[in-house]
């Protein structure tokens, strides 16, 4: 039985794939790093679901600046909560799901 099925009990697994996807809380932070410099952290995307690293290419190139994917979490360098969020959204990730903490 797949993690899926197992979370879903017996819908099928295109439904289940979307009960999934909404269900998860995609948080976008900033935060403060060493001579003030700032990192804009994304969490709560499911690795089993999205390519992280794929993903993080992507933000970096349409918003220009340096970053990584580790430990489950995108980090891009400067403040682009706002426009991390709006390309999400353009991406097809739920507006009711992604939180930015100010």
């Amino acid at each position: 039985m797949s993690d899926l099925e197992s979370l879903c009990g017996g819908l099928p697994p295109e439904l289940c794939e979307q009960l999934v996807r909404e269900q998860q809380v995609i948080k976008i932070r900033l935060e403060k790093r060493k001579f003030g410099k700032e990192v804009t952290i994304i969490e709560g995307i499911d690795e089993r679901e999205v390519n992280l690293k794929k993903l993080a290419s992507q933000l970096k190139s349409r918003l220009a600046t340096g970053g990584t994917a580790k430990n489950g979490k995108i980090e891009l360098q400067g403040d682009h909560r706002q426009a991390v969020k709006k390309i999400l959204e353009e991406m097809g990730f739920s507006p009711d799901t992604i939180v930015v903490i100010t």
